[in-house]
């Protein structure tokens, strides 16, 4: 059966109930703005020039228990493995009273950014609980409240250390034990930086004086545990500035970024009890110094006083910020994980610092015991010092071991050149050991000896590295000793907060709208939110189903031939946007186009996400109305007609308003040689009325929290997937791993 095509509405449709508005209410609504009917609102609205001739094509709608029941079986379509890939993804286990009473709760996901603290004091509380964890853990100073993932996370921590560092040089160098999506990432945000990556192995390979900046992978992607500080010292005393990755879990047993010496630290806390979710939504983070927080990318919660001299949260130095600071903002996020960044902060609450400890040490252990018995079976084990991920030596034998791991159920990682990598997680066992064991060793017999006589292994951390230093010492962090404790904790929260699930949210930059129940049941069923990113593509094919007809829908809806799924958020959305602007020019030999017209009116985001893609912004005027200045904007293309790479344009407009010039000003801009960048925030106001590509965009993103109903979470997750014409199809991000 096609995913969601041919069949019939059934009775109480899902349209009905999710726009709301009855016949009575439309007619008031109509008799007050003075519009005979819907159509003739939309005729005195959209200019005739770029108003849709023809229907979307994307089929009858569903019922609501048509729906579940395909997605049922697009999630039964996904193989359900016990994956060991690592790479940063693990599997985890999320308390059920956080599941229940946070992420299946609207008065959590329903809930937009907390820019209006007075309706949003639960929510920063929890902002700051995992802001608390996050310095406790790394040793540092200060935290962001999450930032979008662990690798523009690293990408964010790059650009920081260069804004702060004192050294002239402009190479950056980077762990070659970093996880690949990581690397890849850097590659990508250095070129238009005009940044230089240095690879090896930072203790043997790093020359100071020649780089303002490291990042470090602690542990690896290998599972290595290193001893940076002599390292850290040298750059230091060269002026550079070091950067630690870090997995936050194996901060619990490992001595802190803070206390190795490290100036920036990032990662993900997806290990906090987040699904892998098939990559994402995850809650990276960023801690740093407390001389750079006026530096620092993304949200921070900090504490104040109400008008009452009562203590009260809020967001803190938001002057650092894209919608103020535009292009020279220290970064073009706006937005957080809020959502997953409020779990992984309560799975601390929950768990404590010596439930998480133990989580720890028993992963540890189980991974000790697991090199153990490879070694005894023969195997050459890499890794010495580790945490929870070993990489070994299979030679020849690689696809076989692999094969026999698959068919009992588990993922290895193809490490490359005959390697396997391994890592064990939360959910792991000593049955997973077991399994593990028989894919190196076809001898059942002898794997059943080995677990007869399985004993728990000794810590394989270095002394020097063990962890000594305290950490969660706050109350919050032991206040919960049970269930009901927590219970009662999170509804206190929630009821500090306003959302939609007590009323309406009358923002127009960023439309709020339903979360549908049925939309959001499916994101905890195991077919969706087990899946490895990294699992093979065989075991996958749901997802891929989904993605395939999502995109045909987007491309229906908008106009444009091609969508990539890559950004994580509207910002990246820009950004990805640009890069493939920038990258069209370049294979075309006009790499002198870099100049962006960007109207005065624009989100912030336009700009600082063009001066990250290596553009030089010019401002284009707005008349009395805040309507583009159609004079000013011919007399910019025209003076920069040589050099013009894009404009961007918010269509409609940030006040509402569908500006007549449209398509002349594409026109205008594609008889210069540059490219339209329609800006999709406010793509809602155009669905089924107008698609972009029709009248002159060549590339736009869809903001899916606020025209395709993912929740807004408090500020985050969001997702930006971005819609091409065929021309720049070829210049769409990839993934490397």
């Amino acid at each position: 059966m096609p995913a969601f095509a041919g069949l019939q509405p059934e009775a109480g449709s899902f349209v009905g109930r999710h726009i709301g508005p009855t016949e009575a209410d439309l007619a008031v609504m109509l008799k007050t703005v003075g519009a005979a009917s819907l159509e003739a609102l939309t005729e005195e609205t959209i200019p005739s020039v770029i108003r849709a001739t023809k229907p979307m094509g994307i089929g009858v709608g569903w019922s609501e228990s048509a729906v579940l029941a395909r997605l049922r079986e697009l999630a039964g379509q996904n193989q359900v493995m016990t994956s060991l890939i690592g790479q940063g993804y693990y599997g985890t286990i999320l308390p059920a009273v956080i599941q229940r009473n946070i992420l299946e709760n609207p008065a959590w996901y329903t809930a937009y950014t907390p820019y209006q603290p007075e309706i949003s004091q639960g929510r920063l509380e929890a902002l700051l609980n995992f802001q608390t964890m996050i310095t406790e853990l790394t040793g540092l100073d200060i935290a962001n409240a999450s930032l979008l993932d662990e690798a523009t996370a690293a990408a964010e921590a790059m650009a920081l250390a260069r804004r702060v560092a004192k050294s002239k040089a402009t190479a950056f160098f980077v762990d070659a034990d970093c996880h690949p999506q990581t690397i890849a990432v850097l590659k990508t945000r250095a070129l238009p930086m005009g940044i230089t990556l240095v690879y090896g192995n930072p203790l043997t390979d790093l020359v100071p004086t020649e780089v303002f900046g490291a990042l470090f992978q602690y542990p690896g992607t290998s599972g290595t545990v290193a001893d940076p500080r002599n390292v850290i010292e040298a750059l230091h005393a060269a002026s550079g500035i070091a950067v630690m990755a870090a997995d936050p879990l194996s901060l619990t047993l490992l001595t802190s970024p803070g206390e190795l010496g490290a100036d920036i630290a990032i990662g993900s806390t997806q290990r906090f009890g987040i699904p892998m979710g098939f990559g994402g939504p995850h809650a990276a983070y960023m801690a740093v110094r407390d001389a750079w927080k006026r530096s620092m990318p993304g949200r921070l919660v900090g504490v104040s006083v109400d008008s009452a001299g009562r203590p009260a949260y809020r967001l803190a130095l938001q002057t650092r910020e894209q919608h103020i600071r535009r292009e020279k903002a220290t970064s073009n996020i706006c937005t957080a994980q809020v959502l997953l960044a409020v779990i992984t902060g309560m799975y601390a609450v929950y768990h404590g610092p010596e439930g998480l400890r133990a989580i720890a040490r028993r992963i540890n252990g189980l991974t000790a015991t697991l090199a153990a018995g490879l070694r005894a079976l023969g195997v050459t084990v890499e890794t010495d010092a580790f945490f929870d991920t070993i990489t070994v030596q299979a030679g020849a034998g690689v696809q076989d071991i692999l094969a026999r791991a698959r068919s009992a159920g588990i993922n290895l990682r193809d490490a490359g050149h005959g390697r396997i990598g391994i890592s064990l997680d939360e959910t792991s066992s000593a049955q997973t050991v077991a399994s593990v064991w028989s894919a190196f060793c076809a001898e059942q017999g002898r794997v059943d000896q080995m677990m007869a006589a399985l004993a728990p292994a000794g810590s394989v951390i270095p002394e020097a590295l063990v962890r000594k230093s305290a950490f969660l010492t706050q109350p919050i962090f032991s206040a919960c000793s049970s269930e009901t404790d927590m219970l009662r904790y999170l509804r206190r929260l929630s009821d500090k907060d306003l959302a939609l699930d007590r009323t309406m949210i009358p923002l127009g930059s960023c439309t709020m709208k339903l979360n549908a129940t049925v939309e959001m049941l499916p994101i905890t069923w195991p077919g969706f939110c087990d899946i490895h990113p990294f699992a093979p593509k065989g075991q996958t094919e749901g997802y891929q189903t989904l993605f395939d007809d999502l995109e045909k829908w987007l491309c229906a809806i908008s106009g444009y031939d091609a969508v990539s799924f890559q950004p994580n958020s509207g910002a990246q959305g820009e950004y990805a946007g640009l890069l493939a602007i920038s990258a069209y020019h370049r294979a075309q030999g006009d790499a002198h186009r870099t100049v962006c017209l960007i109207p005065a009116s624009a989100h912030g985001t336009n700009p600082a996400s063009a001066q990250m893609a290596g553009m030089k912004v010019v401002v284009v005027k707005c008349d009395a109305g805040g309507n583009i200045d159609l004079e000013d904007m011919q007399a910019k293309v025209k003076a920069h007609a040589a050099d013009l790479a894009a404009v961007m344009i918010t269509y409609p407009s940030t006040h509402g308003v569908f500006e007549e010039s449209m398509r002349e000003i594409c026109d205008l801009v594609h008889e210069a040689g540059g490219q339209v960048y329609v800006d999709g925030a406010n793509m809602n106001a155009q669905v089924g009325l107008a698609r972009p590509a029709d009248y002159g965009g060549d590339v736009s993103h869809f903001n899916l929290h606020k025209t395709f109903c993912i929740p807004h979470g408090g500020g985050g997750p969001g997702m930006g997937p971005i819609g091409v014409r065929a021309h720049l199809t070829p210049f769409l991000p990839g993934n490397p791993a």
